[in-house]
């Protein structure tokens, strides 16, 4: 069932922000005296907790830390953090200028995977982001994509239906997830590709 709104609910990472830079992992790695291989798999794995706000920082980074047998001390710790909120800080500036285009003719959202630390300092840099009609980041809404709850988070928030949404993400699973609720999903491949199926889904509301 629709309200017959259009809500285009966007992904941060991989659509309107650039992913992480290549070579942070390994930076970090470095910085611990830590195999990169070994450093990459510990910081995936102990991600989930912190991206939902199980965990704070220091917690998460203690974590990482402990399973590569390495001392979890307060400077390294902070610095790690730092480096990490860093490599996650780029923005694609003609994705942002779309985005913000697309708010004068309809309903705008974002729906992100990022620790709550991560997104205080990425709102304080880019407060365009806090015109948007709806964000709903992991670390504020204690869930994170593909789970259904950061979905239904969503809806329930705007006080839409899920057909009222359609989703980009550049992560099929993430793609899924959306569609399994409900929602109208597009896997993101680039800008150019993106905005004739924003404009036919925008136009098929109006029909």
């Amino acid at each position: 069932m629709s309200t017959d709104r259009r809500i285009v609910l966007f992904d941060l990472f991989g659509v309107i922000a650039l992913r992480q830079r290549p070579d942070a992992l390994a930076k970090m790695a470095a910085r611990c005296h830590a195999p990169a291989d070994a450093f990459a798999e510990a910081y995936w794995a102990c991600r989930p907790p912190y991206d939902t706000a199980q965990q704070s920082a220091p917690e998460y980074w203690t974590a990482v830390l402990r399973r590569l047998s390495l001392p979890a001390d307060a400077d390294t710790i902070e610095e790690l953090r730092l480096a990490d909120i860093d490599s996650w800080s780029r923005v694609d500036d003609r994705m942002a200028a779309y985005v913000q285009s697309l708010r004068d003719v309809t309903e705008v959202a974002l729906l992100s995977n990022i620790p709550s630390d991560h997104a205080d300092v990425f709102l304080a840099a880019q407060p365009w982001l806090r015109n948007l009609d709806h964000i709903a980041l992991s670390g504020k809404i204690n869930a994170a994509k593909p789970d259904p709850v950061a979905f239904h988070h969503c809806v329930v928030a705007m006080q839409a239906a899920p057909a009222d949404f359609l989703f980009v993400d550049d992560r099929e699973e993430n793609v899924r997830a959306a569609h399994a609720i409900g929602m109208h999903g597009h896997l993101f491949t680039r800008l150019d590709e993106l905005t004739p199926v924003i404009d036919t889904w925008l136009q098929a509301g109006t029909a």
